[in-house]
């Protein structure tokens, strides 16, 4: 039997809405994506985006072409081999989805976590940052508060209105340990950029990301040679190609597995970030926990991360990631490490979810021989004294 894969849309709902510099979200669309082999089940995830330009009826789409494309495989292994063409053309969103689905199956029928599949560094436990909308500096800072007192130890803040200054004062005033990250979204000018930053020198902030509407290079190097703040590149960082021009004009790249197309597109970021002299940062759009495990499989290679999508739902309908109490804590077991809280409607039974992740899994058996899965190259793990675990090629891992 090949490998089948099917979809599913449903609403994700925030806890309450998030104001940034060009728009204000509630809730979002999530599609989740399963693929199916020899009685096992990958998951993946992708979700709506305006500013991406992916709705509903594209995700439906570029599915629909997916399937298509999946017609033949006897393998999800011989899938991975040709997974590049496979995606090619598509929104990079609906290929992460993709992609993590099919390294949640390729996990699965390994009895592996993804990292290991991918040569990765095994995460561990992972601060992650908590994001703060464009609120008051009073509800900022007692939005703070509130975070620091459960634990987070990094603040991200969400910038580009007439308050960024005695936000972030509020912020640290209620914060006063904590790192913190600001997030202007391209919401300022550069010369505003510039002012901003100033008036924040004494608040010992720990990067800012995106100051200006992306696509304006020099603009943005003008920018980052007149503050000691970190830039990090967002929007203008959206894939493997645009690292380059970025060498030598900010610290580093805020790599999002919807913008770039996945896990193996990330690896490759990832290595390209080191060769560049680029620090890393893993971030995510708004998400179940199902949308973001597959970067958090990646965290080993980050500065910094920000991986709190699923945080700021009112009901996530995956579990396995943590992260209430500031820090990510991955499960280690087989595949993304998530499991639905409901039963999947998708499976046959129409009943029951596919089996917990955290029970004793072994490697299915397999009448094909594995084909090689090829992650990036040697990477060194951002913050750690050990090498990265060296990258096997699938015959070893999948069986």
């Amino acid at each position: 039997m090949g490998v089948t894969m099917s979809w599913r849309s449903s609403p994700l709902v925030l806890r309450e809405p998030l104001r940034i510099s060009r728009s204000t979200m509630d809730r979002r669309d999530a599609v989740t994506v399963r693929l199916d082999h020899a009685g096992h089940t990958g998951y993946g995830e992708v979700v709506t985006s305006v500013f991406a330009g992916l709705g509903l009826d594209r995700i439906h789409a570029g599915l629909t072409v997916l399937r298509s494309r999946t017609t033949g495989y006897a393998t999800p292994e011989a899938l991975h081999t040709e997974l590049p063409a496979v995606v090619a053309g598509l929104h990079p969103g609906t290929a992460a989805a993709f992609d993590a689905a099919l390294h949640d199956l390729l996990g699965r029928l390994a009895g592996r976590p993804v990292h290991r599949l991918v040569g990765a560094p095994a995460p561990g436990a992972v601060p992650t940052a908590y994001t703060i909308g464009l609120v008051s500096p009073t509800e900022a800072g007692r939005v703070a508060g509130r975070l620091v007192a459960a634990g987070f130890r990094i603040l991200k803040l969400k910038a580009g209105d007439d308050h960024d200054v005695a936000r972030v004062a509020a912020v640290r005033a209620a914060a006063p340990d904590a790192r913190l990250l600001l997030d202007p979204n391209g919401g300022w000018t550069a010369e505003a950029a510039v002012r901003r930053l100033d008036a924040l020198a004494g608040y010992r902030l720990d990067a800012v990301e995106q100051p200006i509407a992306a696509g304006q290079l020099d603009r943005l190097a003008w920018v980052a040679a007149r503050t000691p703040v970190p830039v990090v590149a967002d929007e203008d960082a959206a894939t493997e190609a645009d690292l380059p021009r970025l060498a030598g004009v900010v610290a580093g790249v805020n790599i999002k597995l919807a913008k770039c197309g996945g896990i193996r597109a990330a690896t490759r970021m990832v290595t390209a970030a080191g060769e560049h002299g680029l620090a890393v940062m893993l971030g995510c759009l708004v998400a179940s926990s199902l949308g973001i495990a597959p970067a958090l499989h990646l965290a080993g290679y980050a500065r910094w991360v920000d991986l709190d999508g699923h945080l700021l739902l009112a009901d996530d309908p995956w579990t396995g990631l943590g992260g209430h109490d500031g820090t990510l804590r991955p499960t280690g077991t087989p595949g993304l490490g998530v499991t639905p809280r409901r039963p999947d409607p998708l499976d046959p039974a129409g009943s029951a979810p596919p089996p917990d992740p955290t029970a004793s899994a072994q490697p299915a058996a397999s009448a094909h021989p594995a084909a090689s899965i090829q992650p990036a190259a040697s990477i060194q793990p951002a913050a750690s004294t050990q090498p990265a675990a060296s990258i096997q090629p699938a015959a070893e891992v999948i069986r």
